[in-house]
C-alpha cells in the first residue's frame, strides 16, 4: 500500500515541479548585472535549472533584439526600456529594481561642480536617447540648459566606450555609469587613495542633482530585472530567483573585492578593483517591482512629460509589475 500512496503523490505533482533544462540570464556589464554573474558563478540557481548561463548585451539595440526574439529568460535592463517594450506588446514583466544611483559626471577639471559648469564643453554621452542620456537631459532642461545647443554632446555606444575616450584624453568630460566611472579613475590613478594631482575627478552626482532639482529623494529607479516569455508563468521559480538575486546583491555589497574578481574576469576592460570601487559608490538596493511602483510611476511621469515615445506614450498598466512574496 505504501507504494500506492507514493505513486499518488508523484502523479499529483504539478507539471512545473521539475527543474528547467536551461536558464539564460542577460545584462550589461554594469552594477545591475553583478548579482546575475555571481549567481552563475556560485550555482545559486541550481535548484531552478540544470544549466545557467549569462549572456551580455552591449548596447540598447542589442538589448531590444534580444528581448523581441526571446533569447533570454531574465534580463537586466533600464526601467524605461522595460516599460517601453511592455507597452509595445513584448511579453515581459518587471521583477525588481536594484539600481538607484550609478550616474556621475567625470571631468578632468576639478572646478566643474554643476551641470551649468559644462556649458560650451564637449561631453561624451553613452546610449543616445536612453539612460543615462535621458536623465542628463531632464536635469539640464530643468535648470534652463539646452544640452543640444549649450553643450557639444559626443554620443558613444556604451559607458565603457566613453570611459576609454576619457582615459585616452580624447575628451575631457563624460557622463559615466558605474563601473565605468570607477574604472576611469583607476586607470588614471585618480581613485580616492591617490591624493597627488588626480587626473580625473568625480564632478556632478546625478542622483543628488535629481533630488535637489525635483525636490525628492536623491535616487532614481534606473534599472532592474525583467522576465520574458513562458517563464512569466512560473511564479514558483520566479520567487526563488527573486530571493537568489537579493541574496547575491547583498553578497556583492559585503564582498566587493571577490565580486570584482568574478565580474572582471568576464570583460577585459574592467579590473577587480574598479568593480569593487563601484559597489561601494553605487546606490544598489533590492526592491520588488510592486514595492518600487510609486517611485517608478513618478520617474516615468517625468519621462513622459519630456518625450512620450520613451514609454510608447503611456504608463505601463498593473500587469507590468510582477507580484511575488519577497519582501
Amino acid at each position: 500500500m505504501r507504494w500506492l500512496v507514493l505513486l499518488s503523490l508523484i502523479v499529483s505533482l504539478p507539471a512545473w515541479a521539475d527543474k528547467l533544462p536551461k536558464l539564460t540570464l542577460s545584462g550589461p556589464y554594469a552594477s545591475v548585472s553583478n548579482p546575475l554573474i555571481h549567481m552563475v558563478e556560485s550555482g545559486a540557481l541550481s535548484d531552478i535549472a540544470e544549466k545557467v548561463e549569462f549572456v551580455p548585451w552591449k548596447d540598447p539595440d542589442q538589448l531590444r533584439i534580444l528581448a523581441l526574439d526571446n533569447k533570454a529568460d531574465l534580463v537586466a535592463m533600464p526601467t524605461n526600456v522595460a516599460a517601453n517594450l511592455y507597452n509595445k506588446g513584448v511579453k515581459l514583466q518587471l521583477l525588481n529594481v536594484s539600481t538607484w544611483g550609478v550616474l556621475w559626471m567625470i571631468s578632468r577639471d576639478p572646478n566643474l561642480k554643476t551641470l551649468a559648469d559644462f556649458k560650451g564643453k564637449e561631453v561624451a554621452m553613452p546610449f543616445r536617447a536612453d539612460m543615462p542620456d535621458i536623465v542628463f537631459s531632464l536635469l539640464a532642461e530643468a535648470q534652463g540648459i539646452n544640452p543640444s545647443k549649450d553643450m557639444k554632446l559626443r554620443y558613444v555606444a556604451s559607458p565603457l566606450d566613453a570611459m576609454q575616450l576619457l582615459v585616452m584624453r580624447r575628451v575631457d568630460h563624460a557622463l559615466l555609469a558605474e563601473p565605468a566611472a570607477s574604472m576611469a579613475l583607476r586607470k588614471t590613478k585618480s581613485f580616492p587613495i591617490s591624493v597627488i594631482a588626480p587626473e580625473l575627478h568625480r564632478s556632478v552626482n546625478l542622483q543628488q542633482e535629481w533630488g535637489r532639482v525635483f525636490a525628492t529623494e536623491s535616487r532614481m529607479p534606473q534599472a532592474g530585472i525583467t522576465v520574458l516569455g513562458a517563464l512569466k508563468d512560473r511564479p514558483d521559480l520566479l520567487a526563488k530567483f527573486q530571493q537568489a538575486y537579493a541574496s547575491s546583491l547583498e553578497w556583492c555589497q559585503k564582498n566587493s573585492v571577490q565580486c570584482g574578481e568574478i565580474v572582471a574576469k568576464r570583460v577585459d576592460m574592467l579590473t577587480p578593483e574598479a568593480v569593487a570601487d563601484s559597489m561601494t559608490t553605487s546606490q544598489m538596493s533590492f526592491v520588488t517591482a510592486q514595492q518600487a511602483k510609486p517611485a517608478l510611476e513618478s520617474f516615468y511621469a517625468r519621462l513622459l512629460s519630456k518625450e512620450p515615445a520613451l514609454l510608447s506614450g503611456k504608463l505601463p498598466d498593473e500587469r507590468f509589475y510582477f507580484t511575488d512574496s519577497v519582501k
